[in-house]
């Protein structure tokens, strides 16, 4: 029998933790090959939880003046440095002052795991 495909009505950026927390609520036995394997790298590469991950991606946004989606690939990928972070913030092209990177990475510093 063949599945009628669905159409994404609206893209939203969501986090890896995020991506992690709604394969789960699925059921791994409801999932298809391409869900299982992004089940499975939402699991090696979620660096918080989905709840720290949405608080973060917030504030991000609202203190750093950042846009949704860098904010997102800041909570996905946690960059531990300046340059790290310039990669990033550097899609805009626009200068970034080193301070105002200082501050993220101080930021990002309270909300990373200890291992």
């Amino acid at each position: 029998m063949a599945r009628k495909a669905r159409k994404a009505t609206k893209g939203q950026a969501v986090t890896i933790p995020e991506v992690k927390e709604i394969l789960e609520s699925i059921g791994e036995e409801e999932l298809n090959q391409f869900q299982r394997r992004s089940l499975d790298y939402a699991s090696k590469f979620s660096k918080i939880d989905p709840n720290t991950a949405e608080k973060l991606v917030t504030e991000l946004a609202e203190k750093f003046e950042l846009e949704e989606e860098e904010a997102v690939q800041l909570a996905n990928c946690m960059p531990e440095s300046i340059e790290e972070l310039r990669v990033f913030l550097a899609g805009g092209r626009r200068i970034v002052e080193t301070s105002k990177l200082e501050n993220i990475l101080a930021f990002l510093d309270r909300y990373r795991k200890t291992e």
